[in-house]
């Protein structure tokens, strides 16, 4: 019972809906459909609960009015369609959420907005205020000038980054599948749904399969994901069916629908969970055994001695990602020293940095208080 009481409680909730449900089988933005949301958000938002929507949408929406019957496979064509296709996806939220005596706002992100300090505070004091003006966010990713190097990649796992940014108590995900199950259930007739597991289990990567809509870009798998990642701030996640009648709703009520993964992680501090929100990373360092063992039992400092290999550029200050001796990302955190000092102090005692560099930044390559263990 426990995704009753965590869903009839939660009073933050972040909503992510797909392209499906939101679009005409490809035929652009569907009235009839974002309607029915925006009636289910303007319901919750009369209980007192704040509610951020995380919607894809508008690329297909762009699609429709450029006359393109397939997705666009260049990078500028989708920049193009999802430029034209915002324009409609928002003004559709605006006039249906208005119905309901609601304002509502566009929020277009990348991961550069999340991965530069000073812009994620800001991003999270811009939502903040939102919400406390009673608007709801509609938020989805700045497709028009995303890159490889910034883009979040998916709606689930923008959705998962907006609850940590936000600090939300629950994770909405719909997708035109119940939920998850423990193997594809159009080829598996012994498929079972998963009602409830707890969110970071690996068990669960392995039961996801891949994406299954022409349409969008994400699939099971990223679900998954992006509960494991919102579970890092405390915040639950439930994937259902967007095509159950009132799913919102019934789940505020603590009705049991689709999968429940709950966060057995308490929330984090700001700080902890941009760190941990990085998708990309400007390195990492491989340490050994010992050091490896200090940093995940005892909570200690990453000092250079402890260091064996050092990957990519990275200034300091950066976030980098820290290494186990088999290569399993175990942490990350804020470098003190860049790159090119980390390679010269790497395997030697703290006491002989200022005599390697001429000066020292202190004797930790990552302090304790600027790492979290991932």
């Amino acid at each position: 019972m426990a995704n009753v009481r965590s869903l009839q409680a939660a009073r933050r909730i972040v909503v992510k809906v797909g392209s499906s449900l939101v679009t005409n089988e490809g035929r652009g933005v569907d009235p009839e459909a974002i309607g029915n949301w925006c009636r289910q958000l303007a319901a919750l938002a009369r209980e007192g609960r704040e509610v951020v929507m995380v919607s894809s949408g508008a690329i297909v929406e762009g699609m429709k009015r450029l006359g393109w019957s397939t997705r666009p496979a260049q990078i500028h064509e989708a920049q193009a369609a999802a430029a034209v296709g915002q324009m409609g996806l928002a003004q559709m939220y605006e006039s249906k959420l208005s119905e309901h005596g609601l304002r509502s706002a566009q929020v277009l992100l990348t991961h550069a907005d999340l991965a530069d300090r000073e812009r994620y505070l800001n991003a999270r004091s811009t939502l903040l205020t939102l919400l406390g003006l009673d608007v709801v966010p509609v938020i989805n990713e700045n497709d028009t000038v995303v890159t490889d190097e910034i883009k979040v990649g998916d709606n689930d796992t923008l959705g998962a980054l907006v609850a940590n940014l936000v600090e939300a108590d629950a994770l909405v995900i719909l997708t035109d599948q119940l939920g998850l199950y423990s193997g594809d259930p159009r080829s598996d007739p012994q498929a079972r749904l998963i009602t409830r597991a707890e969110a970071g289990d690996a068990a669960l990567e392995q039961m996801a399969g891949g994406a299954g809509s022409m349409l969008g870009r994400g699939g099971m798998i990223t679900k998954v994901l992006a509960a494991k990642r919102a579970a890092r701030s405390g915040a639950d996640t439930v994937i259902a069916s967007g095509r159950e009648r009132d799913v919102l709703l019934r789940l505020a009520r603590g009705e049991a629908i689709g999968t429940f993964l709950q966060a057995n992680t308490a929330k984090r501090a700001a700080r902890k969970q941009w760190m941990a929100d990085h998708l990309q990373l400007r390195g990492a360092v491989t340490i050994d055994g010992g050091a490896c063992t200090k940093l995940l039992e005892e909570g200690k400092s990453l000092l250079p001695v402890g260091v064996v290999a050092v990957e990519g550029e990275f200034a300091r200050g950066e976030v980098i990602a820290v290494r186990s001796p088999d290569g399993r990302e175990v942490a990350r955190g804020l470098a003190n020293y860049a790159a090119g000092e980390t390679r010269l102090i790497a395997r030697k005692p703290s006491s002989q940095i200022d005599a390697v560099l001429g000066y020292s930044n202190g004797p930790e390559l990552i302090h304790r208080d600027n790492m979290v263990r991932t």
